[in-house]
């Protein structure tokens, strides 16, 4: 059997993943059709969607081996905006370690759980789950699970778990939420339905996923946790982990400081998800109030202005690799985009769909739509690119298009889980130090078992007829 220090050299690095992905999807417009979708401004969400029927040949323009290397600093500019608030957010991340406060809140909650250390899961779980109901949260995570690796290694467990109940349980709640405005709003309004119509049933569902999802990560979590206590207590987690891992362990409760600084932490977010649902704030906003929070809390920890500087720059070069990782997945997106392939993929994954009965097209949307996700990593773009040749679709086959609209959510939201496109994800796993093919051995049957909530979701939809 091989060890794991034999799996790692065997695997390829996330960039080297990456990397190889861009070169697959250049190879793919030298093999498929290039065709398009014609395409009109929606009034009802501001993008530029399909117009159903319209899919048309296209002149050939096949990416060459120069041009797939120019997909990838393109992807860096396109994803410009999140990578600069991974860099902000890590920064402002060290700053709040470096004041002391995440070793006083973390000594702080140890105590607190005493040996009820399992309950960390469905208490960061439903945090990080609300996130994903409320406003689709995934790149604002990723500064934050060095920190999470820290808690979770602490108390004994692997640092899968930390990825599990902060990004996994943010996507499930992503997938299954009544009302993520970049997802089920978005697609509703592209199907023409009434903004957060059958709540009352994707609530329903959404509580028995996330329960389940919370149930397996706590069985895996105490399944592992003697194996976890032996391994060191920071193995390859990024900066803030190791620097915090290598503190002595105070005994002492934590200082008013620290609970002040940390109160601050959750201020911040509390903001930004006002400002997220009410004032249509972005990233740019999110990495500002976050620059400021690690101002602040390097003047209460009284790092000083110089000290609160070091601290900001040692953030950034902790989260580089992260941040580097989502500019190279949006080259893939890139790379397909300027070889005109990626509505061919759409069409012909779909096209065949309207050959089946109803109930059968209507759960075949569903892995189609977990395949589309790798080449279209956007959740919003594929609703702009998928609805509205579904919604006729549906029309035709005579299938709710509050059906259609519940087989995006599932397939498209729970392809985050593993899809290696995902710069988000690809990013967290390297700041937790979690290596992508051990991830995928743990999250793939979980994932199974949200698609199979997913699918009885669905065709309970169709047998009741929800509109």
């Amino acid at each position: 059997m091989a060890t794991d220090r034999t799996r790692q050299r065997s695997f390829p690095h996330p960039l080297t993943l990456l990397v190889l992905c861009v070169a697959v999807a250049a190879v793919l417009t030298w093999l498929l059709p290039a065709g398009q979708f014609d395409r009109q401004p929606d009034p009802a969400t501001g993008r530029d969607v399909v117009v159903a029927g319209s899919y048309h040949a296209v002149e050939p323009s096949p990416v060459g081996p120069f041009h797939m290397l120019m997909a990838i600093p393109k992807g860096i500019v396109n994803g410009a905006e999140i990578i600069m608030l991974v860099f902000i957010m890590g920064g402002a991340f060290t700053v709040v370690d470096r004041a002391g406060a995440l070793k006083g809140g973390f000594e702080a909650l140890v105590r607190g759980l005493g040996r009820r250390e399992v309950l960390i899961v469905p208490v960061a779980a439903l945090f990080y789950a609300a996130g994903g109901v409320l406003f689709n949260m995934g790149e604002e995570i990723i500064a934050m699970i060095p920190v999470l690796v820290l808690v979770v290694a602490r108390l004994g467990f692997d640092p899968l778990v930390a990825v599990a109940m902060s990004t996994g349980a943010a996507v499930v709640g992503s997938a299954f939420s009544p009302m993520n405005p970049f997802q089920v709003l978005i697609a509703q309004q592209l199907a023409q339905l009434p903004l957060l119509s059958a709540a009352a049933f994707r609530v329903g569902f959404l509580a028995l996923a996330l329960f389940t999802w919370v149930g397996m990560t706590m069985r895996f979590a105490l399944r592992t946790r003697a194996k976890a206590r032996a391994a060191a207590p920071a193995t390859g987690a990024a900066g803030v982990v190791s620097a915090a891992a290598a503190a002595p362990v105070d005994d002492g409760t934590a200082r008013p400081r620290d609970l002040l600084i940390i109160f601050l932490v959750f201020v911040t977010f509390t903001i930004y998800v006002y400002g997220a649902l009410e004032l249509d704030w972005g990233f740019n906003e999110l990495g500002a109030i976050f620059f400021l929070l690690g101002i602040v809390a390097g003047i209460i920890g009284r790092l000083g202005l110089n000290g609160t500087a070091r601290a900001y720059v040692e953030g950034f070069r902790d989260m580089a690799l992260a941040a580097m990782l989502i500019g190279v997945a949006r080259g893939i997106y890139v790379v397909l985009s300027e070889g005109h392939v990626i509505d061919t993929i759409v069409q012909g994954m779909f096209q065949p769909l309207g050959h089946l009965p109803a109930a059968v097209a209507a759960l075949g949307m569903l892995p189609v739509h977990t395949l589309i996700h790798v080449p279209v990593p956007s959740v919003s773009g594929q609703a702009a690119l998928t609805m509205p040749i579904l919604v006729p679709l549906a029309d035709l086959l005579q299938i709710s298009r509050q059906v259609t609209v519940l087989a995006y959510q599932y397939g498209a939201g729970l392809g985050d889980l593993f899809t290696p496109t995902s710069g988000a994800l690809m990013a967290v796993l390297a700041a937790g130090g979690v290596r992508y093919d051990r991830w995928l051995r743990f999250v793939l049957p979980m994932w199974a078992v949200m698609m199979a909530i997913g699918a009885v979701a669905v065709l309970t939809a169709v047998l009741i007829g929800l509109q």
